[in-house]
């Protein structure tokens, strides 16, 4: 049995949603602000979080921001705010994925599903480790001889993939397929951004290497070698 957080201070979506998915089987805590969810979440083993951007107080996009740094755990968010720019907030400051309201609870359900599963994984991703460099899966940072860059589920998933398949050219299509394999709301924009932020990380931790590199018209690879391209 998966144990879902549910945090929105709507009373009727908490139990719509608490409802559904205890039907489904889940065992479902609800919280209605974020600080009662971030005290859950720290004092519980949870295999999801469902958090609305919206909340009275702290929002939900200051709690993911606060306490990605402590837990990789699952988070989606719920929100009625549906501009690209807000869907892109949400997925940069560590959030796994991010529904629009109106919703089908099915959708949202099979979401859940994938965040879940891709967590647990039946044999743990290896780090991978070029040279100076190290991508560590447990902790979904970089190493770079003493120095350590973090990153969001999101960054990491996509840095992942490409140095799992180093050399090899993935347009930003097939980078969409292969790294999530939910439904997203896809977007040119949103992975230029995520790619944006990949790589300033890794220019501050190692300035001296282009590990993520650009192809004209084609899309993105990784260099084992970081060598900046001629």
């Amino acid at each position: 049995m998966y144990k879902v957080l549910m945090v929105d201070d709507d009373p009727l979506i908490l139990e719509d949603n608490r409802t559904y998915f205890t039907a489904k089987g889940y065992e479902i805590i609800c919280a209605d602000t974020a600080e009662a969810a971030e005290e859950i979440i720290l004092s519980n083993a949870l295999d999801c979080v469902v958090l609305d951007v919206d909340l009275p107080g702290m929002s939900g996009f200051s709690l993911c921001e606060k306490i990605r740094s402590k837990t990789g755990l699952p988070i989606v968010f719920l929100s009625g705010f549906t501009e690209e720019e807000n869907r892109v907030r949400g997925l940069l400051l560590g959030g796994d994925d991010y529904v629009c309201k109106p919703y089908s609870l099915k959708e949202l359900e099979l979401r859940v599903q994938a965040r879940i599963r891709s967590g647990r994984a039946a044999e743990p991703p290896k780090t991978l480790v070029y040279g100076s460099l190290s991508i560590c899966p447990a902790s979904c940072s970089v190493d770079y001889e003493n120095r350590t860059a973090a990153f969001s589920s999101y960054e990491f998933d996509v840095l992942y993939f490409l140095a799992r398949h180093p050399g090899e050219i993935f347009t930003p299509e097939q980078i969409y397929d292969s790294v999530w394999k939910a439904p997203i709301n896809k977007g040119q924009k949103s992975l230029q951004v995520i790619m944006g932020r990949i790589r300033k990380k890794l220019y501050e931790l190692c300035p001296e290497c282009d590990y993520i590199q650009t192809k004209r018209y084609k899309g993105y690879l990784f260099v084992p070698d970081g060598k900046p391209a001629l």
